[in-house]
């Protein structure tokens, strides 16, 4: 009985339950039309023409596309690596540990201090090694990866006090200060997941209740503040993903993208030929 993190591409990762392929949670919530993520996709294209119009004219018109294609990569390929980074980096400071800013790089630097800022603020106390846990649901066949298990202090929100308690936190890292409601269907996917395991012990499995998480939350960092966000991960939201995972399993992989099945729409038809007597 095994659960594992494995290494996909350059960035990526996937996961294996008992030697089975999973889906992971992020990869489930890719099945939500993502508005923003389209209008930043265009914007990015467009301002990649107008700004390299020249040396693009001197192209030929399919190398023209293939650059334009590849445009909106070009940042963000970046962003997805700086999460991961940020949080390698600043990582140390959630244990109490001194950081090295000289070896942080400059476009970093003020996302790790808003993050030490974050530690030094609210002065979250990590569960032993709670950091970086991965989690599994066998019932429902999915895995993924929460960022921080912590018991942070009474905090006030909406006029009213949160009692010191255990929470799980989701740190997310942005120029814009942006937590989508989709944050709430990760935490909630997490907050039921049934095991968990240290990605360097998969055989050492424990119960997910052995955590004993009260509350969930995201952490956004930015480039000079941060801000922790409560989120609702009650019932409705725990259907909602369930609905999501339904639909995950009911979809045609294309070019490993989740697609609406094709043998929903038929061949073209035709007359009948008359029948013979």
């Amino acid at each position: 009985m095994t659960v594992k993190r494995r290494r996909v591409g350059k960035s990526g990762h996937g996961y294996t339950v008992d030697g089975e392929k999973v889906p992971g949670v992020t990869r489930i919530l890719d099945l939500l039309p993502k508005d923003a993520l389209i209008k930043w996709a265009a914007e990015s294209t467009g301002k990649y023409a107008i700004n390299n119009w020249e040396s693009l004219s001197a192209l030929p018109p399919a190398d023209r596309l293939d650059l334009l294609f590849g445009a909106r990569f070009e940042k963000s390929e970046p962003a997805a690596k700086r999460g991961t980074e940020v949080h390698r980096l600043a990582e140390p400071a959630i244990r109490g540990e001194a950081i090295n800013m000289g070896a942080v790089p400059v476009e970093l630097r003020g996302y790790v201090e808003a993050y030490l800022d974050f530690c030094d603020t609210i002065d979250p106390k990590p569960l032993e090694n709670g950091t970086e846990l991965v989690v599994a649901n066998r019932t429902h066949r999915y895995c993924g990866t929460a960022d921080l298990v912590a018991d942070l202090p009474a905090l006030s929100y909406d006029g009213e006090i949160i009692p010191a308690c255990r929470w799980l936190l989701d740190l997310k890292t942005g120029p814009k200060s942006v937590v989508y409601p989709e944050s709430a269907l990760q935490a909630c996917a997490y907050e039921h997941c049934e095991v968990f395991v240290d990605p360097d012990e998969p055989d050492d499995e424990r119960k997910v209740e052995w955590l004993q998480i009260e509350r969930c939350g995201v952490v956004h960092i930015g480039p000079t503040d941060w801000a922790l966000h409560p989120l609702d991960t009650g019932p409705e939201v725990w259907e909602f993903f369930l609905h999501l995972r339904w639909l995950y399993d009911h979809m045609e992989m294309k070019n490993s993208k989740p697609v609406l099945p094709g043998y929903w729409v038929g061949g073209t038809a035709s007359v009948a030929e008359p029948a013979l007597a």
